[in-house]
């Protein structure tokens, strides 16, 4: 089991982690945005083979 002084480290560093790597993706929007533009097209195609893998799996069920 976890002290009361471990837990609220670990809620502490949970919050300003978040809020400093929030602040860096705010920070670097502009260069993602540039660099990485059609980078959703091969999320959709990633996922849409995952998706064809997983039919094919079900329609050839024996």
């Amino acid at each position: 089991m976890f002290s009361k002084g471990q837990i609220i480290f670990g809620v502490l560093f949970f919050i300003i982690f978040a809020i400093v790597i929030a602040m860096t993706y705010k920070k670097d929007l502009k260069l993602h945005r540039m660099f990485y533009a059609g980078s959703i097209w091969i999320l959709i195609a990633f996922i849409a083979f995952i998706l064809f893998i997983v039919a094919i799996k079900f329609l050839f069920k024996v």
